[in-house]
């Protein structure tokens, strides 16, 4: 059972004052619940153990998918295989922060994973500044909570020069280096979020810009603003596998340029085996008896309530739940569906008092470093609502 404290929400006008804009959904109610879930540090502690120990899976994982070729298995479009290899074999193209969506974790409840959101920052915005603001909007400690991802990214953007080193130990290394920042025109919520990552870089003593994605310009050179001046880092809130389909032309000027060593791309094009949800059948496959896996398949599993989702579906979009007889139990609609299958088994959600289910976010920054929860029902969609922790 998951246990909720009350608190006072903070006005939408306050949430707009630290630029958190997408505070009311389209149906007119509030986004972020004016509850927390309460956690003890033993739970904490598992999340992050978990977290740890499934990034290491995926890395084994996507070194075997490499080296075995099953880049079609998992849904990759060829003409992004040449970057993601490219960028598995030299640790410049560091990976800056992923999301694992965990099952369980509550209660006693075994911690499963559903599924990792590798390349999108989807509520990093609110798992990293906004709980920590409700705590102190509610004069509670704010340092009660499992949320060190701002201090996290930011020492992560310094790894992009020292890599694994120290990062204290050089502080003169990141002058003069310069980041690009670029989201989709007019999205509120992801200028947001990219901006607030911008902030992060610039934290870690980096000179950065900002331009919508429209602005942006490529040659065999490099990477440049609307000004035209070049950048050696680009972060784009722009999905791998869209730069793929929608713009491949694209594709092919930043594989000369990750060719040619003009720019950095980031997160870095082999986080896109990892966002692919075929990765979890490669790691049943690889770890069969791990704890934190359910068992999943490129066909429907046999005898077992189960869940349908596509490669690369997004906030529970082509999501269908079965039953044993693959009969519907549930099932959204959405933009995904020519995407393959996967087929995964289906696990209940811990629940509260109103029966309302809860999927717990970690973010991983080089290591687990912050928790969050979704709301709502048996399927997790865009209307499900943001609820923040508190450690007790």
């Amino acid at each position: 059972m998951i246990n909720l404290q009350k608190i006072n929400p903070i006005s939408d006008a306050i949430l707009e004052e630290i630029g958190f804009n997408w505070h009311t959904d389209s149906d007119n109610t509030k986004y972020v619940a004016d509850e927390l879930v309460i956690v003890t540090d033993k739970e904490a502690e598992a999340y992050y153990e978990a977290v740890n120990e499934l990034y290491d899976m995926y890395a084994t994982a996507a070194q075997y998918v490499i080296d075995n070729n099953l880049f079609f298995e998992l849904g990759i479009p060829f003409n992004l295989v040449e970057m993601i290899k490219k960028s598995w074999e030299n640790d410049v193209h560091w990976h800056l922060y992923g999301r694992f969506d965990l099952s369980g974790g509550i209660d006693g409840a075994p911690i499963k994973l559903i599924e990792f959101n590798a390349d999108t920052p989807t509520a990093l915005f609110e798992t990293a500044i906004l709980q920590w603001a409700l705590l102190k909007y509610n004069e509670m400690d704010e340092e009660r909570q499992f949320n060190t991802i701002y201090e996290a990214i930011t020492e992560n953007f310094r790894r992009l020069i020292t890599l694994f080193d120290d990062t204290e130990k050089f502080d003169s290394l990141y002058e003069g280096w310069k980041i690009l920042f670029s989201a989709v025109s007019g999205n509120v919520e992801e200028e947001q979020t990219v901006r607030l990552l911008q902030q992060m870089a610039s934290d870690a003593g980096f000179n950065t810009g900002f331009e919508p994605l429209g602005g942006v310009t490529f040659d065999g050179e490099g990477i440049y603003d609307s000004e035209e001046s070049p950048y050696e880092y680009w972060f784009k809130l722009f999905p791998w596998e869209d730069i793929a389909i929608e713009e491949p032309e694209l594709a092919t000027l930043l594989t000369n340029i990750m060719n040619n060593q003009k720019a950095i791309i980031l997160n870095p094009a082999y986080t896109l085996l990892f966002q692919s949800k075929g990765m979890m059948k490669i790691l049943c496959d690889l770890f069969p008896d791990s704890p934190y896996l359910l068992k999943t398949s490129f066909e429907p599993l046999q005898g077992v309530q189960q869940v349908e989702k596509r490669m690369f579906g997004r906030e529970g979009a082509n999501v269908r739940i079965m039953d044993a007889s693959l009969n519907t139990i549930e099932a959204n609609d959405g933009p995904y569906g020519n995407f393959k299958p996967i087929y995964q088994e289906y696990v209940e959600f811990p629940k509260d008092a109103k029966g309302n289910s809860y999927q717990a976010g970690v973010f991983f920054a080089y290591e687990a470093c912050g928790l969050g929860f979704r709301r709502g029902g048996k399927i997790l969609g865009n209307m499900s609502k943001f609820v923040g922790h508190v450690l007790q």
